[in-house]
């Protein structure tokens, strides 16, 4: 488990460097998917390095930029790797700096560790959900890993002071849905709306930044899966808002259902 966090943190940097690179380059090279989702060379690049970390563990990977194996294959893996290489792709071509490496371990279909890394800021989250430790630190560039680890502080979960509940939203995605459920918390509390873009969402929630994050729109388990395990980690739920039950990775669908971050 702790060589396995270690590998996940310095992919997450050396891809974070790469798409500060690109980003500061303002050679973005935007293409667009099948879906109509943007690619960048940002996107390929961070990728191509996370692999080079990974694929020595021996454990199979899912990453939004690699070729999907079909759930007849998957559905036997006891442990993978969740990737997103750059999570807020949108946020990245807006140039807004909200965007995230995300790498998260999944064991039978729950994440054990995650790691988030924001490039142009330099912080990095990551979590032990074994351990229910959960850790941030801003980095500078010369540290090695074991200054990463020397530096982060605990995340520590701090309980609400007043009745304001402070909802996050997706910076690109609130929609109709977040926005009456924030309506009818409102008729009882008094509801802050704090915007965000990428896997930020969760830290908000993880650092007591934000109470309650809905996701009431479409994302891929790779978009979810290291914020899931930082949040877990730090004592807070990811409920499927379906089953309410915890949120699930490698399934058959790819696609998350909607579902709810809080504490409880």
């Amino acid at each position: 488990m702790i060589d396995n966090l270690k590998i996940a943190l310095g992919a997450a940097i050396e891809a974070g460097e790469e798409i500060n690179r690109i980003y500061e380059s303002s050679d973005f090279q935007v293409d667009f998917k099948s879906d109509d989702s943007p690619l960048t060379k940002a996107d390929i690049g961070a990728n191509d390095i996370i692999n080079t970390y990974l694929e020595p563990t021996g454990i199979p990977i899912i990453s939004e930029e690699n070729k999907q194996l079909d759930y007849s294959v998957r559905k036997d893996w006891e442990t993978c790797w969740l990737v997103d290489p750059l999570d807020g792709t949108k946020e990245f071509i807006k140039r807004n700096g909200e965007f995230t490496v995300n790498i998260a371990l999944i064991k039978q279909g729950r994440p054990i560790l995650g790691v988030i890394y924001v490039p142009t800021s330099k912080e990095l989250y990551f979590s032990d959900v074994e351990k229910m430790q959960a850790y941030k630190v801003v980095i500078k560039d010369d540290w090695s890993l074991e200054d990463v680890e020397e530096h982060a502080n605990l995340i520590q979960t701090k309980e609400r002071s007043n009745s304001k509940i402070r909802i996050v939203g997706s910076r690109s995605h609130m929609n109709d849905q977040t926005k009456q459920y924030a309506e009818k918390l409102a008729l009882d509390n008094e509801v802050e709306i704090v915007s965000k873009g990428s896997s930020l969402k969760f830290c908000l929630v993880a650092e007591g930044k934000a109470d309650i994050y809905p996701r009431f729109a479409p994302t891929m388990e790779w978009d979810t899966g290291a914020g899931h395990a930082i949040c877990l980690a730090a004592g807070f739920q990811v409920i499927n808002d379906e089953t309410k039950k915890e949120l699930l990775y490698n399934k058959e669908n790819l696609l998350n259902p909607w579902f709810l971050v809080s504490k409880n």
